[in-house]
């Protein structure tokens, strides 16, 4: 069932239902769907419509006040099917190692492993249709080519598959939750505060509101808070009436350790074959399955000598980056940041997507093998960082209110030497296996001998100069309450009915896009309430 609480209040106040889930992306959508098919009464709250509202999206509204970042109000998407909207489709595991504590890296592991995941992430897989469920073996073959040989101890293979089906999680594509008997979707109904207990041990209803609308009371056994990274820490933190300084906040975690993707240009590739390098890494569409890519990572091995993260790298090939952006992608760029992401506006993007990957399927090989033999091109390694855990980047509410009346949510954003640190381990790596195989070199690019662990912005590396709008951490996961905010099933310590979906109850965040393991995760998670249901 749906219904606008703009045009039906009283809608908020029907019967108790098993779950109620907060914000309809990837997680919250999942989890609806799961738990309705194993016929659980849902509630789906959704801060905003169908699609873009500008009022709305304001809410997101927020100051970066730590390294720069993108503006808060426009790295995410406020609306039914949340910010995949928009997503690209990159699909990758966290690896193994993402999930262990590593004694050179503060505040990693998990509390569970990968294999706790696997059967999930087969399940999440399927979903979106990848294909063969093969990440970690055979990628060479499975891309049709040839092993370039690195040395397996020091250079090891990713895989990204992409999903190609546009906005699978938009309404357009949601008509099945819609006739669900036992599932409530209200639309404009943005949670305000979650209300506990006088004991601080229960969530005992939900205060939402539209824009302009009275303030309504939902309520459910189990609640669960899916609206992604920074409004997950917000809704915590605003929430303390019983709790002083927020829910789940007695040992001062919520909000702490903001994770991104950091990326930057951090060597030249010094080669005599500049197009044949690239050639080997380059993006691959077939007939038979998606798209594939391949990314270059530090083997665990080299990781563990040198006191590294897990970062990749990819291949770009392009023209000296002192010459600045490219004029098609300066137009690009400026119609894409003037133009709203309503339906039509992402139509147009769409659009555009669908004929540059034609191009990239069927002329790019062509042209870049003659830019490159006319030395128009050199090759450059792009990177992908895994972000160390750490305590000081952090969500905080600010003393600016929103439209109804809750304090906005500020962003800390901040690296540690270790970030930097790995980049250099990975481009003098890369450099040896080059030399070794008589491929060429690696130089690297000068920010990387500065100490700061500040990363500059580069326009010249692509479309997300300063990082891959990849946000994680949080509300992050840990047995022990002093280290984090959700024990191993994503239960908020000390309460008994509260939950926390999304990559904000990451640890670590790996190099991975982090969608695949939020809805690996949010299966989970599904399977767990139905199974401890009472």
């Amino acid at each position: 069932m749906l219904i606008d609480l703009r045009q039906d209040p009283a809608a908020a106040s029907a019967a108790e239902s098993d779950v109620c889930v907060i914000g309809a992306g990837a997680a919250g959508l999942t989890l609806a769907r799961r738990l309705a098919e194993q016929g659980r009464s849902v509630t789906l709250l959704e801060s905003g419509g169908l699609d873009f509202e500008q009022d709305t999206q304001d809410l997101y509204r927020g100051a970066n006040v730590g390294m720069p970042y993108y503006d808060l109000d426009q790295s995410r998407l406020r609306f039914f099917g949340g910010t995949v909207a928009i997503w690209g489709g990159r699909c990758a595991l966290l690896d193994p190692i993402d999930f262990q504590r590593r004694e050179w890296v503060a505040h990693s592991g998990w509390p569970i492993a990968r294999e706790n995941l696997l059967p999930f992430y087969t399940q999440a897989h399927a979903m979106l249709e990848l294909g063969a469920f093969n990440y970690d073996q055979d990628v060479w073959a499975a891309l049709g080519v040839t092993d370039p040989n690195f040395d397996p101890a020091r250079i090891d293979v990713a895989l990204w598959r992409f999903d190609e089906v546009r906005e699978r999680f938009a309404a357009s594509r949601a008509r099945d939750l819609f006739d669900l008997p036992k599932l409530r979707i209200l639309l404009h109904a943005n949670a305000v505060k979650l209300q506990a207990d006088s004991q601080g041990r229960r969530i005992e209803q939900v205060e939402v509101r539209s824009l302009g609308g009275p303030l309504l009371k939902v309520r459910a056994r189990r609640y669960i808070v899916a609206c992604g990274t920074i409004e997950n820490s917000r809704l915590l933190l605003a929430s303390n009436d019983v709790e002083p300084d927020g829910i789940g906040n007695t040992h001062d975690q919520v909000g702490r350790f903001f994770m991104e993707h950091p990326a930057g240009r951090i060597a030249k590739i010094e080669t005599a074959e500049p197009f044949e390098l690239w050639s080997v890494f380059r993006k691959r569409f077939r007939r038979d399955g998606p798209p594939l890519a391949p990314a270059l990572r530090l083997a665990d091995e080299t990781q563990a000598r040198e006191q590294a993260l897990n970062g990749i790298v990819t291949m770009k090939l392009q023209r000296d980056p002192r010459h600045g952006v490219a004029l098609g992608n300066k137009l690009y760029n400026r119609i894409k940041h003037s133009v709203d992401p309503t339906r039509s506006g992402r139509a147009l993007d769409h659009i555009y997507r669908g004929v540059r990957a034609w191009l990239h399927a069927n002329v790019r090989e062509t042209v870049a093998r003659a830019r490159a033999k006319a030395g128009m091109t050199s090759v450059y390694l792009i990177t992908r960082g895994e972000q160390a855990p750490n305590p000081e980047s952090r969500v905080l509410l600010s003393d600016e209110r929103d439209a109804l009346g809750n304090r906005r949510a500020n962003l800390a954003w901040r690296l540690s030497e270790i970030d930097k640190h790995s980049q250099r381990v990975l481009v003098r790596t890369f450099d040896a296996e080059l030399r070794r195989l008589g491929k060429g070199s690696a130089t690297p690019s000068e920010w990387l001998a500065d100490s700061d662990p500040q990363w500059p912005i580069d326009l010249t590396v692509g479309n997300h100069p300063l990082a891959n709008y990849h946000q994680m951490g949080g509300t992050r996961m840990s047995d022990d309450p002093r280290h984090g905010v959700v024990d191993s099933n994503c239960r908020v310590h000390g309460y008994d009915n509260l939950y926390m979906a999304g990559s904000s109850v990451f640890p670590t965040g790996g190099w991975a896009n982090p969608t695949l393991t939020i809805i690996a995760l949010s299966l989970r998670l599904a399977d767990h309430l139905d199974a401890t249901a009472d």
